[in-house]
């Protein structure tokens, strides 16, 4: 029987079918796995199911010389945490968890949208704090966002899903950046970052991470954004640079921002906690026990394809 490490514990029912069919070892800990983990992974398993923040870079790859592993198969979508070219090289198949995720990540994002715009944060430590009086006619007004412009970075799957929730559930118009011109069953317009961000009410970030988006917003662009405008994060943390986005926030330069990723994640400023016009959640993109079964059983898909000496239905 071949050997298979689930990197962190998943649902049950994804496990029960991972031991059936594998030599499962599981870690009993949360945390990613760190550079030497990785090394003995690829040396001492058959098949390896990662997720997100395992360390599997080229360093990895390098000191574990010929690996025995035959795939990393990620429980994710994103799969930065993976130097891809060099498991490649390494004769180590990737491969990720596409299509799953997309419509509960689509919904923490409007999540974000709606709580900042709203300030249901704000409004909801004010009511647990006993501080609320009552109703008047000019308390905690925020954004009204039906109708508003939209500005999604990144128009994937996941973009898609975003833009049809703002465009059909909210009559906003959507105006994206990516690198090609996508055809849509929606209105939506093509357009350079800068026009994109200066017309926006509401950024919303859904790109891959990875080098070439690593603070794709920085300075430059929090100044190109309305001072009305709010960002919205669920793509991976080091899109933004945070350092700017505190500073972009502190100054008025932006109104708001929605967090669900950070750049140092699980680590969150104390400049972001301390702003009451900054929503943040802990990572809850695809939170939901049927959206993470989907996940495992299409990961497991994945390395059960590997094992019989097919290519993963997913590799990336």
């Amino acid at each position: 029987m071949l050997s298979l490490l689930i990197s962190r514990r998943l649902p049950e029912t994804v496990m029960a079918d991972a031991e059936a069919r594998f030599d499962v070892t599981c870690r009993t800990t949360t945390q990613p796995m760190d550079h030497a983990e990785c090394v003995a992974a690829l040396r001492d398993y058959d098949l390896i199911l990662p997720s997100l923040g395992d360390a599997f870079q080229a360093p990895a790859f390098e000191a574990a010389g010929k690996p025995r592993a035959k795939v990393l198969a990620n429980f994710g979508v994103g799969y930065n945490h993976i130097d891809v070219d060099a498991a490649r090289a390494a004769g180590v198949a990737v491969s990720n968890t596409p299509g799953a995720v997309t419509d509960a990540t689509a919904d923490i994002a409007l999540t974000l949208i709606l709580m900042t715009a709203r300030r249901a944060g704000e409004g909801e430590r004010m009511v647990r704090a006993g501080a609320w009086d009552g109703w008047h006619p000019v308390q905690m007004l925020g954004m009204h966002f039906s109708g508003k412009t939209v500005c999604i970075v990144g128009m994937g799957r996941i973009g898609q899903a975003i833009s049809r929730r703002c465009h059909f559930g909210f009559g906003c118009r959507i105006v994206y950046v990516n690198r090609s011109e996508k055809q849509m069953d929606f209105p939506a317009e093509q357009m350079p970052m800068a026009e994109a961000l200066a017309l926006a009410d509401v950024v919303v970030l859904a790109t891959p991470g990875g080098a070439q988006t690593r603070h794709l917003m920085g300075a430059a662009q929090f100044a190109a954004m309305k001072p009305s405008g709010v960002l919205v994060n669920i793509s991976r943390g080091d899109v933004v640079d945070e350092a700017a986005l505190i500073a972009a926030l502190e100054a008025g330069k932006i109104a708001g921002a929605g967090l669900d990723v950070y750049e140092h994640e699980p680590l969150v400023p104390d400049a972001l906690r301390a702003m009451e016009n900054v929503t943040l959640l802990p990572h809850l993109g695809t939170a939901a026990l049927e959206v993470r079964e989907d996940m495992g059983r299409m990961a497991l898909d994945n390395v059960i394809a590997v094992a019989e000496g097919r290519a993963a239905p997913n590799a990336v």
